[in-house]
């Protein structure tokens, strides 16, 4: 199994805010998104099936609380808003990529145990 040491995922361990993080389907959606580079808020809308307008601009509030977004805007006419991964942001990258991984090849499975309950 990982190198987890200790009670990391017990009260006020730093564990716990990443599963906050990653618990947020459209934290992790928008996340992965802004991978490729940045985009505009409608850009993501329509990459994004399903996601309502209010519901991105939630999460992009969140993302950039928690330092993983930064929000650029631009002074032209018309004025143009972009949102890019930070620094930090990008290192969530490869964690999301481990998930769609496990979730490529174990998906089915879990479908099928699903569907037997």
């Amino acid at each position: 199994m990982g190198d987890f040491s200790g009670d990391v995922f017990l009260a006020d361990c730093p564990a716990r805010l990443a599963i906050d993080i990653i618990a947020d389907k459209w934290a992790v959606v928008v996340v992965f998104a802004l991978s490729r580079g940045p985009r505009r808020h409608g850009e993501l809308v329509g990459l994004i099936g399903g996601i309502s307008r209010k519901v991105l601009t939630q999460t992009l509030r969140k993302l950039q609380g928690y330092g993983l977004v930064d929000r650029r805007a631009y002074a032209e006419a018309p004025p143009r808003v972009e949102y890019c991964l930070t620094e930090l942001g990008r290192t969530l990258v490869e964690p999301i990529g481990v998930l769609t991984k496990w979730a490529t090849q174990h998906g089915e499975a879990v479908l099928e145990a699903q569907a037997a309950r």
